[in-house]
């Protein structure tokens, strides 16, 4: 075991990719120890991703890839301006309620830094805001994308400790709605520490346009309930919501209303049973390609062929990260690792608020060291036994785990957002972790209370599935 973790962590300090440093640690483990043939390690790299619920993470990728390119960033950003560009420290506002509507297309945190937060910067550069705020804010800000359905961490989490990806779905909707509030509330601290106003006049016409299309968009499920309620079937009333959405987006044009239906549709699809969370990320690129080639008609060849060599890149990245980390956290699992963890952590505590904290304080750094999709596929092995032993609901850990990782995602030394936001912004990076920093704090608060109030992830799992 000692030979496993050394080898890891020494190629780690020489700067190897971290799926190489695991697979190449894998290797050397299985060459020095002898006790299994070498092949066991292509094996286990291939029994690592033949798993459904895999095919979800190509597709939601390539989803955010054609939300991209298909100019609906451009449109949830000029809706969230409208909605709340008024209030004091306005596109601050305006960055972390598009993130919020950009999260339940994408599923990843490094999709909306890259794709949204690159016009929000930008724009609040353009309207005077310091560069470092504008980088702070969107990095938090893109923390909602894995929390907010749907979200990669989640499937990935979801096949490793066998429990359903929709309830881990549902789960996230509460804790990124408090994420959410907890953010606007520093925006407006740091508005009235430095007397900002509103960064457009405040219209009622322009704020009545936006909340209009937010109650078209509530409105579509609220009509298949009531109409399911009198006895329609729901895929008639499914389909009878969905025609008069498209009258209305037809005759009224509606700005955002189509790229606000996205979330809709894969919560919905998932809820009424129509289709798994693999299938519900086929969903969001059906979507984003009906979007992108016949409602905005923005969408050309060049840009879907672009999009389509991206997905590939990125997937492969991710996929070789899976195979690696299965491996990896294999031998952990055969060489008695996970047990000896188990057991020390036992002899500390057997409480599970304890037990939480301890969680916390070690996915905390993991988080900084590597690579989300690594963390769960090692993490997962070692900790879920305990966290089924104590008592604690897997779905609600899942929570803990995903926002820790998030966290993770801000920091040196490999902090992904935080390298994109540099590039980005043309910061150091830093500047960049010091922009960072003031806004640990609404991140650290919501993981307190999504840690110790197990309700505010449960509640919405408990009521849909009647758990």
């Amino acid at each position: 075991m000692g030979i496993l973790i050394g080898t890891f962590l020494l190629l780690m300090i020489f700067g190897v990719p971290v799926a190489v440093s695991m697979a190449g640690a894998s290797l050397f483990f299985v060459l020095w120890s002898g006790s299994v043939p070498d092949v066991v390690v292509a094996q286990r790299m291939i029994a690592g991703v033949e798993s459904f619920p895999l095919l979800a993470v190509p597709f939601f990728i390539l989803a955010g890839n054609l939300m991209n390119i298909a100019g609906i960033t451009g449109r949830i950003y000029n809706f969230a301006v409208a909605l709340v560009g008024w209030m004091r420290g306005g596109l601050g506002q305006v960055n972390i309620i598009g993130s919020v509507v950009f999260a339940g297309m994408s599923g990843t945190a490094i999709a909306d830094a890259a794709g949204l937060g690159t016009i929000e910067i930008k724009a609040m550069k353009d309207h005077g805001y310091q560069t470092e705020f504008a980088v702070g804010v969107t990095a938090a800000s893109a923390t909602l994308g894995p929390i907010l359905p749907p979200s990669l961490p989640f499937v990935i989490y979801g096949m490793m400790a066998n429990v359903s990806i929709g309830s881990l779905f549902l789960a996230g909707v509460v804790p990124g709605a408090v994420l959410t509030l907890l953010m606007m509330f520093t925006v407006a601290y740091f508005a009235r520490k430095n007397n900002w106003g509103g960064d457009v006049p405040f219209d009622w016409k322009r704020l009545g346009g936006a909340s209009v299309e937010v109650a078209v968009v509530l409105a579509f499920p609220l009509s298949i309930w009531l109409m399911t309620r009198y006895g329609v079937s729901a895929n008639v009333a499914t389909l009878i919501a969905f025609a008069a959405l498209l009258a209305a987006d037809w005759y009224f044009d509606f700005s955002a209303v189509m790229a606000l239906m996205a979330p809709v549709i894969l919560i919905g699809g998932m809820t009424m049973g129509w289709f798994t969370p693999t299938e519900a990320a086929v969903a969001a690129v059906i979507w984003a390609l009906f979007l992108g080639l016949v409602r905005y008609r923005s969408m050309t060849l060049r840009t879907l062929a672009k999009a389509t060599f991206d997905t590939i890149e990125t997937t492969a990245s991710v996929l070789f990260i899976v195979t690696a980390a299965s491996v990896f956290a294999w031998l952990l699992t055969t060489t008695q690792a996970a047990q000896t963890l188990t057991d020390a952590i036992l002899a500390v505590t057997q409480n599970k608020w304890v037990f939480l904290l301890l969680a916390n304080l070690l996915i905390l750094v993991v988080g900084c060291f590597i690579d989300t999709i690594a963390a769960i596929t090692i993490l997962v092995p070692i900790l879920l036994p305990l966290v089924l032993k104590l008592g604690i609901d897997p779905i609600h850990f899942g929570l803990v785990m995903t926002l820790n990782l998030m966290i993770g995602l801000l920091h040196p030394p490999l902090g992904m957002v935080l390298f994109v936001l540099a590039r980005v912004s043309r910061l150091s990076v830093e500047r960049t972790t010091m922009a960072i920093l003031p806004w640990l704090v609404p991140l650290f608060l919501a993981l307190i209370i999504i840690t110790y109030v197990p309700s505010v992830s449960m509640w919405l799992p408990d009521l849909v599935g009647g758990r």
